[in-house]
This record gives C-alpha cells, sequence and structure tokens, in this order.
C-alpha cells in the first residue's frame, strides 16, 4: 500500500511542476498561439437588450480558456442571407477593467457596422465586467487574444454567420490584439485599425510617449512587461525572442487586408506606431489603406463618421 502511495506520489510531481506560472511569456509566442485551438461555444443570451435601428443587440456570454466570457452581440433584422451574415468581431481599446461595463462606450463604433448589416461581437475580456478570469492586459500576455479568437470561433458556429465572412475590428489596444489574432489565424478576412497599439515590441518599449491628459495605466498592468525583461532580456539583448511574441514579424501570414486609422494629435498613442506597421505592411507586400487625419485625437472625434464609413465600405468590399 505504502508502494502504491509513493508511486502515485511520484507521478503527481511532473504535473506540478508543468502547471503554467501566471506570467507564462512564452504562451505569448505566434507559434504557441497557433498551436492552441479556438472553438469558442454556442453563444448564450444573457439579457436583451433595447432595439438599435435595424438590429437586435443581446448580452451574450460564450467560453474561452475555461471562462465565461461576456460580450456585446447585435444581428440585423431580416432573413440573412445565403450562406449567413458577414460578421465583425469588435475588439475595444483599454478601459479600466474595474469600471469597464458592456453596454458603456463605443456605442456609436459598433452601432455603424450593426446597420450597415453586419453581425457584430464586442468581448468583455476576462477580468472586465462580469467575465471570469483576471485581467492581465493586451501586450505581455495571451489571454486577450485567446479570448476574441474563441469569440471569433464562437460566430463560425453560429448559424446566422457566415463563417468564411469574418473581419476583425479593433481600437488602441484592441488594434494590437486584431493584428495579433490576424497573423495566429489566417481566416479573419479583413481588418480595421484605429489608433492601434501595433509597433514592434522595442517601439513599443522604447518610443512610447503619451501626451498630457493620456488615461492612467494601473502598475498592476505595467508589471508584466518587467517581469519579462527579467526572465527574457530587452528586445535589444534578445531579439528573437521579442520577435517570436510580435505579430508584426509575421506580417507574411495576414490572410487579409489591413485598413489603418490614426490622428496626429493623439495623445494615447503616437503616430509613430501606424508608421510603423504601414511601413511593415508594405515591406511584406500586403495589401493595406492608410489614413491619417491632421489634429485628430485618440477617438478620431472630429473625423468620426469619415472614419466609420470608410471601415464600413472597406468590410463591405472585403467580407
Amino acid at each position: 500500500m505504502r508502494r502504491v502511495l509513493l508511486a502515485a506520489l511520484l507521478l503527481t510531481v511532473p504535473a506540478l511542476a508543468q502547471t503554467e506560472s501566471p506570467l507564462n511569456a512564452d504562451a505569448l509566442r505566434i507559434t504557441s498561439l497557433r498551436a492552441r485551438a479556438y472553438p469558442g461555444s454556442a453563444l448564450t443570451v444573457e439579457r436583451t437588450l433595447s432595439r438599435g435601428g435595424n438590429y437586435t443587440r443581446q448580452v451574450v456570454s460564450y467560453r474561452s480558456d475555461g471562462l465565461k466570457i461576456y460580450a456585446l452581440l447585435t444581428v440585423p433584422d431580416g432573413k440573412p442571407p445565403k450562406g449567413g451574415w458577414p460578421a465583425i468581431v469588435f475588439n475595444h481599446g483599454y478601459i479600466p477593467p474595474e469600471v469597464y461595463r458592456t453596454t458603456e462606450r463605443y456605442v456609436a463604433y459598433q452601432d455603424a457596422f450593426a446597420r450597415a448589416g453586419f453581425v457584430t461581437l464586442k468581448s468583455d475580456y476576462r477580468g472586465h465586467g462580469a467575465s471570469q478570469g483576471e485581467a492581465r492586459g493586451g501586450y505581455y500576455d495571451p489571454g486577450y487574444t485567446i479570448d476574441v479568437l474563441n469569440a471569433l470561433g464562437s460566430l463560425k458556429r453560429d448559424p446566422r454567420v457566415n463563417r468564411t465572412r469574418i473581419g476583425m475590428w479593433g481600437h488602441s489596444m484592441g488594434g494590437h490584439l486584431t493584428l495579433r489574432a490576424m497573423v495566429v489565424d489566417p481566416s479573419i478576412k479583413a481588418g480595421v485599425i484605429w489608433a492601434g497599439v501595433v509597433a514592434p515590441y522595442d517601439l513599443l518599449m522604447n518610443g512610447w510617449t503619451r501626451g498630457p491628459g493620456a488615461e492612467h495605466i494601473p502598475t498592476r498592468l505595467t508589471s508584466r512587461r518587467k517581469l519579462i525583461t527579467e526572465q527574457y532580456g530587452t528586445p535589444g539583448s534578445n531579439p528573437t525572442f521579442w520577435n517570436a511574441i510580435s505579430p508584426n514579424s509575421y506580417l507574411r501570414d495576414l490572410g487579409g487586408p489591413l485598413q489603418l486609422h490614426q490622428g496626429t494629435a493623439d495623445v494615447e498613442v503616437p503616430v509613430t506606431f501606424h508608421r510603423a506597421l504601414a511601413q511593415g505592411l508594405q515591406a511584406a507586400r500586403k495589401p493595406y489603406e492608410a489614413y491619417g487625419y491632421p489634429g485628430d485625437n485618440h477617438n478620431l472625434s472630429r473625423n468620426l463618421n469619415l472614419a466609420l464609413n470608410r471601415s464600413v465600405a472597406f468590410f463591405r468590399k472585403y467580407l
């Protein structure tokens, strides 16, 4: 009996040693993310909201990494076209997780795509609102990327959606998630990025100047950068690791075109990030459109309708 117990204890040691640490930086590698499956789940209706102009609105949930993730779903009125509605995974920018609410902010943005006849799904990343899990930020942890890829998987399972006509829209941090998701899964047909954090890590870490009035990001969401650099070094001292986790190193693998938007007076995300991605796409010979808005801010407030119209037209062309 004692031998059996001892053997059982010994067998548990390797499993404990392989348990993922909270840092888990290797899981950020693009190759690691590609090795995973993102099945999502059926979308479960949690709450029905007031209607949009020509579409329904519901708070739904889906499964991601064993977590229950909430999201805002819009579905056009009427009978879906043959094959199903085209759809957009909608990736919001940084909002303090503790104050995030599913139905607040981005209403006008999501409304524009919903009115244009797209199913849209805006995820509450883990740790946001009522979503389970811990909010660890979008740049030094794979969690949010996993959540949006499972949102994609959930849309592919929905009979109202054409699984071959799905794109992604992302703003700020959501732009980073969009770019990362698109190099992981080339089935994403097209992407639109507004004011995206889309620079390679050396520029992201050393060239991110934020102007007066920029939103404060708490230390607990930035400390992971310090921990990873302590373990792996800086992009200058260990470019192999940082290139392996950067979507900018895999632009040739994009499955569809990108459209980029950036205000020149953005105090949150510098225009150099926008330019770095445009240069990378040009070098990779990938199709893209890039729009700059002189004097405009992080939310493109002065040119909101123009930017939305361009984004809708782009998705109509490529989805």
